[in-house]
């Protein structure tokens, strides 16, 4: 299996999420499905149904989160960012329209877009690993190019 890179924050995250999945989720759902079968004949049950998908679908998460946190390699943060590395907060100015924009780079599984955390193995996150503030990066965009200046690295 391919090596998890995480955080520290990223990996407590999904620390809590497994024991929430385990210790309440799963519980719940089984109760619940227990009820269901209580109160009516499992033959055309839709209800019954839904809670059995809804566990497998918990159950598959949980499955998941555990061969991740296995594989899961911690990434050592500095607060020292002389360059773009994983854990890094990196902000950038888009060359041709001036919009600034920031981004935190982490491993794959903590990628979250709205959040602006940006996957090391993006296409962005790639063009920024190892560079250095004044910097300009060219990324492949679906239509074309963009070129970014990076203006600032930090924590």
């Amino acid at each position: 299996m391919k090596e998890v890179l995480l955080t520290q924050d990223g990996y407590d995250k999904l620390q809590q999420e497994l024991t929430r999945l385990k210790l309440e989720d799963r519980k719940e759902i089984a109760q619940a499905i227990h009820e269901a079968a209580q109160y009516s004949e499992l033959t055309d049950n839709p209800e019954y149904e839904d809670l059995k998908r809804a566990q497998s679908v918990i159950e598959t998460r949980i499955a998941k989160l555990e061969s991740q946190l296995a594989e899961a390699k911690i990434i050592e943060t500095t607060d020292n960012c002389d360059v773009v590395g994983l854990g890094c907060v990196v902000k950038l100015q888009d060359v041709e329209f001036n919009d600034i924009m920031q981004y935190t780079i982490v491993g794959a599984m903590e990628a979250d877009p709205i959040e602006n955390m940006i996957s090391n193995e993006s296409p962005v996150g790639q063009a920024l690993l190892g560079k250095a503030v004044g910097d300009v990066v060219e990324v492949d965009v679906p239509d074309g190019s963009a070129k970014y200046k990076i203006i600032n690295v930090g924590k």
